[in-house]
């Protein structure tokens, strides 16, 4: 269980890095003049962060790769929307309710179902 847990906050801390590095130029002008130098610096981390995630969520699952895909995606899909309305002041729609229903039922499927 220990992997798994280190393996979601890995990933979950990368797909919030991902947020910032694809979004950021939206919310902060020195994002927007400096593409080249966020996807060097936020690059690397992001890339280390996923792959100590997979390596951990692949460890829990026995060698199996798709649950920490569909992990993987589950908690993207929850980072941005977090993010999105945090800083975009994007609400909340019905459309974006049910997609997030969605998305932690595909992870609870993933985390539960043995």
């Amino acid at each position: 269980m220990k992997d798994l847990l280190f393996g979601m906050t890995f990933i979950f801390m990368g797909q919030m890095l991902i947020w910032y590095q694809t979004n950021g130029q939206f919310v902060w002008d020195s994002f927007k003049r400096n593409p080249l130098l966020l996807a060097i610096g936020f690059g690397t981390i992001i890339s280390y962060l996923l792959i100590l995630g997979t390596k951990h969520i692949v460890s829990h699952f026995d060698g199996l790769l798709w649950p920490g895909r569909f992990i993987a995606f589950g908690l993207g899909i929850i980072s941005f929307t977090f993010l999105t309305w945090f800083y975009m002041n994007e609400g909340i729609s019905l459309k974006t309710t049910v997609s997030l229903i969605l998305a932690l039922t595909l992870v609870s499927i993933q985390i539960l179902w043995k």
